[in-house]
C-alpha cells in the first residue's frame, strides 16, 4: 500500500524552514551580530552590560575581586545598544545582561559567573589565583 504524502503539511513545513533559515541568516550576518562575535573573539573577557544594571555591577565586581579588566560594552550607552542585544539574544538564546565570555566561552549572567568564582572555575579559567571574599 503506498503511503499519501499530504502536500500542505509538506508546504507548511518548507515555508517554516525557509522563514527560519532567513532569520538565521540575518542575525550572523547582521552588523550587530557581526560585532558581538568579534568583540568576543578580540578580548580575554567580554561584558555585555548595562551601566545602572545591579547584576552587570556584580558581575563587574567579580572581576575586580581576581583583579581582572574586562572589556564592558555598556549598552545603554550606545545608540544601537537595542540591537546588539538583540543579536546577542540570537547568538546565546538571552536577551538579558550581563552575559560574560571568557576566552570565546559563554559563561552566562550574573548568577553563572558569581557562582564560578565562587566555585573557584572562574579563576582556573583565567588562569589566576583567587582570593575569594563572600561580600558579593
Amino acid at each position: 500500500m503506498a503511503t499519501r504524502i499530504r502536500l500542505p503539511s509538506i508546504l507548511a513545513t518548507a515555508v517554516t524552514l525557509t522563514v527560519l533559515a532567513a532569520s538565521l541568516t540575518w542575525a550572523a550576518g547582521s552588523p550587530e551580530a557581526t560585532f558581538v562575535k568579534k568583540t568576543i573573539s578580540s578580548h580575554q573577557i567580554v561584558i555585555f552590560s548595562k551601566s545602572y544594571c545591579p547584576y552587570c555591577k556584580k558581575a563587574k565586581g567579580v572581576f575586580k575581586e581576581l583583579n581582572q579588566t574586562p572589556h564592558v560594552v555598556e549598552l545603554d550607552q550606545r545608540e544601537d545598544g537595542h540591537d546588539i542585544q538583540d543579536a546577542m539574544s540570537e547568538i546565546v538564546g538571552r536577551r538579558t545582561v550581563p552575559q560574560v565570555f571568557i576566552d570565546g566561552k559563554h559563561i552566562g549572567g550574573s548568577d553563572d559567573t558569581v557562582e564560578a568564582y565562587e566555585s573557584g572555575e572562574l579563576a582556573k579559567l583565567l588562569g589566576v589565583a583567587s582570593e575569594q571574599k563572600d561580600d558579593l
